[in-house]
């Protein structure tokens, strides 16, 4: 019977095989690891730490703010935004023919100028309003500009630089997180016509009525923050004529950046503070 007889250079390579193997799935089990930890740091410890972010802020304004009061007995409609009546029929008095009336300094048309002229432009990343939309059960903060680092990541809502700011003839557009450090535009999708959307400021409380939803576009589709929105992409969503807008946008689908999600809104009402 013969022995098979084994070199020990071939029990060196079999010994580094197992070696390299052996390391190998170590270095594998350590990037799983690793890539597990990014995974929960990015799906749920951002969230948390965005959120109680937002939260605070949010109580920091509302105590800035102090308590607001009663809704004020006139307001309630909208002043057209070319003849600035405010359709409300009982609020303007004056004399002549009709055209040449003179507005009663108590219109909402008159009270809305004065707001919108007292507002100051607020510094870059400075969160000044709060946003509730109740059929989502959010309320965050709204910063001004849409800089990942400084607002978005930090569970706000940013405001588009170059667009109306609330209560304004015009577009008050707005962008947030669909995933992760927040996530407050997560279900915006899920908005219906008829929906409410507050924004509070320092001054007065606009509240807005969801009216349409564009499902998906182009990132690059600017048409959908302009003065009067409708998409370039897809020139079947939108408006034609000027109005007091405010517009939703997020990324979508989940977990993508690829298109954007967009939710437009009508305002209906303002009460001062």
């Amino acid at each position: 019977m013969r022995v098979p007889v084994v070199q020990h250079s071939t029990r060196r390579w079999r010994a580094r095989r197992r070696r390299a193997l052996w390391t190998g799935g170590e270095l594998l089990v350590t990037v799983g690891v690793v890539l597990m930890l990014l995974v929960v740091h990015q799906l749920w410890w951002t969230n948390r730490e965005a959120r109680h972010n937002a939260q605070r802020k949010v109580q920091a304004l509302e105590r800035e703010w102090g308590t607001p009061g009663a809704a004020d007995p006139t307001a309630g409609a909208v002043p057209d935004p070319e003849t600035g009546d405010s359709g409300s029929g009982g609020d303007d008095t004056g004399t002549g023919s009709g055209t040449g009336a003179t507005k009663n300094s108590s219109s909402p048309a008159r009270r809305q100028g004065t707001v919108n002229s007292a507002q100051s432009r607020p510094r870059w990343s400075q969160a000044y309003a709060i946003l509730t939309i109740p059929r989502l059960s959010l309320r965050v903060p709204v910063a001004e500009g849409v800089s990942k680092q400084n607002v978005l990541n930090k569970g706000y809502v940013g405001h588009y630089k170059g667009t109306q700011q609330p209560g304004q003839a015009g577009n008050f557009a707005l962008a947030g997180h669909r995933n992760t450090h927040g996530e407050p535009f997560r279900y915006i999708n899920r908005l219906k016509r008829g929906d409410t959307v507050e924004v509070e400021t320092k001054a007065a409380v606009y509240t807005y009525v969801v009216d349409k939803t564009l499902p998906q576009t182009s990132a690059r589709d600017s048409g959908v923050i302009r003065s009067v929105p409708r998409s370039t992409v897809r020139p079947s969503y939108g408006y034609s004529a000027p109005g007091y807008y405010i517009t939703l946008t997020t990324c979508t689908p989940e977990y993508t950046s690829k298109y954007r999600l967009a939710v437009w809104g009508k305002l209906r009402s303002m009460r001062l503070r």
